[in-house]
């Protein structure tokens, strides 16, 4: 089985992380293969944009643990870092479609992306704050600076990255299923 699929339906690519069984978690062949599909979506004429997802009942794990004692990531060059010069060398939009759980990676990687669309179940965690929060109040904590997290529900619309004219990225969220309490 591939675990990276992509189709294309005119000008969108479609990708999706087609690991169900281990919720999506990334292997190096899998950091190596989506940096491939993204270069080559970038200078693709034909590819405007491009939507992720994940298969099955996650978006992403993170790092496939096993995988990643076996190969850990060096100082300089790495799978991962190969992956995150391709996001920021990428001038496409990149959409996110989240459901299930984001986790680690999974999470760094939505950070990445232009649009991030999460659905009631979608997650995020990462191993450096032990709670987990709803997609959308983590896309704001993680923009605002802020070390909390939020009591929240299911989130229909996290947000929209716009490039600004310093380079940075600023979110512009919207909360339809669940107002930020405090």
């Amino acid at each position: 089985m591939d675990e990276i699929i992509t189709e294309r339906s005119e000008s969108v690519l479609r990708v999706q992380l087609n690991r169900p069984l281990k919720r999506n978690a990334m292997t190096s062949r899998m950091y190596a293969t989506l940096t491939d599909v993204f270069n080559n979506a970038a200078k693709d004429e034909h590819t405007r944009v491009v939507l992720w997802h994940g298969a099955g009942d996650s978006f992403s794990a993170g790092n496939d643990i096993e995988d990643f004692l076996e190969n850990p990531p060096g100082p300089g060059d790495s799978p991962q870092a190969r992956l995150m010069n391709a996001f920021m060398d990428f001038d496409k939009p990149l959409i996110a479609a989240v459901h299930g759980a984001a986790i680690g990676g999974g999470t760094t990687m939505l950070t990445h992306c232009d649009f991030v669309y999460a659905g009631e179940s979608g997650e995020v965690s990462n191993a450096f704050h032990q709670s987990c929060c709803s997609a959308g109040i983590w896309i704001e904590l993680v923009y605002s600076g802020e070390d909390r997290a939020y009591p929240c529900g299911g989130v229909d619309l996290v947000g929209v990255c716009r490039s600004m004219p310093s380079g940075r990225r600023s979110w512009d969220l919207s909360r339809r299923s669940c107002p930020i309490r405090t």
